[in-house]
């Protein structure tokens, strides 16, 4: 794992839930080149006590790397990082981990982004300008989606 990952790495004990009933929390993978916002994105997600972020990457490949080490609930994706941008990191996770929800998070939401990403594989996008409301509430829809998806396959099993 590259420095930088283990820097936003959490040392956390969680480990990924199997869907054994009802959820008791969710974890959330932040990934955004800014640590302002990276902080800020955690002090407001954790309000929430069914949330848990269970780390931070400030780019593309520490995204993919810890996606696949934490197995996240939730990627919270921004579109402007260093090396790899939103898309290609979307591309990556949506071929290596197509079961977690992609959120992607940016300051540039317009309608062809916003088709460009989805087509990336990202689930939804959410514009930074947006009030936080918007996105917990979208953040909301895609785990219950994502909890209940992983429920009827459990079933179907």
């Amino acid at each position: 794992m590259s420095p930088s990952a283990d820097l936003y790495r959490l040392a956390s004990d969680q480990q990924p839930l199997e869907d054994k009933g009802p959820r008791l929390s969710y974890s959330i993978l932040i990934v955004d080149d800014s640590s302002f916002v990276r902080r800020s994105l955690r002090t407001c997600l954790e309000q929430n006590p069914d949330w848990k972020v269970c780390g931070e990457a400030a780019d593309g490949v520490d995204a993919i790397e810890l996606s696949q080490q934490l197995r996240p609930d939730l990627i919270l994706l921004d579109l402007s990082l260093p090396g790899m941008n939103g898309f290609e990191v979307a591309r990556e996770l949506k071929r290596t981990s197509p079961s977690i929800p992609v959120l992607m998070f940016t300051g540039f939401k317009t309608p062809s982004l916003e088709s460009e990403a989805i087509a990336a594989g990202c689930t939804a996008v959410v514009s930074k300008s947006e009030h936080q409301q918007i996105l917990f509430e979208k953040i909301e829809r895609l785990l219950a989606h994502a909890s209940s998806r992983r429920t009827e396959d459990s079933r179907s099993a």
